[in-house]
């Protein structure tokens, strides 16, 4: 077999597994209006960060970098702990006068969405920023290893407006399940980002670790999509055409943890699932999780969880 990276981009089929498979949290959900000469000052906040301009014109910056044109559907996605500003010049030119406002030092509830006005007036642009966290398991971030922006320009058809209008509208309510809801939306925007990857020249998409390496991306696909099924460091170097110990360097390069305990995360998640949203008896839900043995699932669950399956699924069973 052959140790060679290959130049092919991942197979939409592949793409498709991970990303249905894709866990998304929702962490905040904000609103800027951002006025004629005004400078918005955001961003430190460690989750990345999604930005979508609903309206108007201006520009997003991020440190000595080329500003990034704002214009009716661009979207920006900066990694985690980005700061960066939002401005909006003024017509007249370099004569006229920055007013900054901070918007880093205003506190903002958990939870609840966040107006940041800098204007005295009528907005000229309009931008919802969402942060999140998108991950598979407990230890594998998908936008953990972005170190820059991510820009694409959307149109009024693709509908990426009306998705985030109603995330804000669900936070606003605060009706029951609105977090769950709101990460639900915002998995829609991230799925329309990655799939416009696949249109995209650059192909930027494969600047996510994960993404950069089809083959390893393969074997990763196999086992988000059946964590439970009888995987083993050989099937899944098989399933990436790798040699055995090609594919366990690889795999540790591009994911950062060996496949065994990257599978047990996923595997423990699945598990979870299940006792939250089944009632699967405990040896069902630990075989569907690849384990033969109760006691194995039992001392597995409690080492990823702090505590045994019963009493994590009565703990859920009484939140609900």
């Amino acid at each position: 077999m052959s140790d060679n990276r290959p130049v092919v981009p991942i197979a939409a089929a592949e793409l498709d597994r991970l990303l249905d498979a894709l866990m998304v949290e929702f962490v905040r959900l904000s609103e800027c209006l951002v006025g004629e000469g005004y400078r918005l000052e955001l961003g430190g906040i460690d989750a990345p960060g999604l930005h979508y301009n609903l309206s108007g014109n201006g520009r997003l910056i991020v440190g000595n970098r080329e500003p990034i044109p704002l214009q009716p559907h661009t979207l920006v996605v900066l990694p985690a702990n980005t700061l960066f500003r939002i401005e909006v010049p003024s017509r007249r030119g370099p004569r006229g006068t920055w007013r900054t406002v901070n918007g880093r030092s205003m506190p903002s509830e958990p939870g609840a969405v966040r107006r940041y006005v800098a204007n005295d007036g009528e907005p000229v642009i309009v931008l919802i920023c969402g942060y999140f966290h998108a991950s598979y398991g407990a230890s594998t971030d998908l936008f953990g290893t972005l170190k820059g922006p991510i820009v694409e320009q959307f149109e009024e058809g693709d509908q990426v407006d009306g998705t985030l209008r109603t995330a804000l509208a669900e936070l606003v309510a605060q009706e029951v399940g609105f977090g769950a809801m709101s990460a639900a939306l915002l998995k829609q925007v991230i799925v329309a980002l990655l799939r416009r990857s696949l249109r995209s020249m650059d192909l930027w998409v494969e600047r996510f670790s994960l993404l950069s390496d089809p083959q390893i991306a393969r074997a990763f696909a196999e086992m988000v999509a059946h964590p439970g099924a009888r995987h083993s460091v050989n099937s899944l170097a098989r399933s990436a055409f790798l040699s055995r110990s090609a594919f366990v360097a690889r795999f540790c390069s591009v994911v950062g943890r060996s496949p065994m305990m990257i599978l047990r995360d996923l595997r423990m998640r699945q598990a979870a699932d299940h006792l939250r949203s089944t009632t699967m008896t405990i040896d069902e839900v630990g075989r569907h999780a690849g384990y033969a043995s109760r006691s194995s699932f039992v001392r597995a669950f409690r080492k990823a969880h702090g505590c045994d399956p019963a009493s994590y699924r009565r703990s859920h069973a009484r939140s609900e």
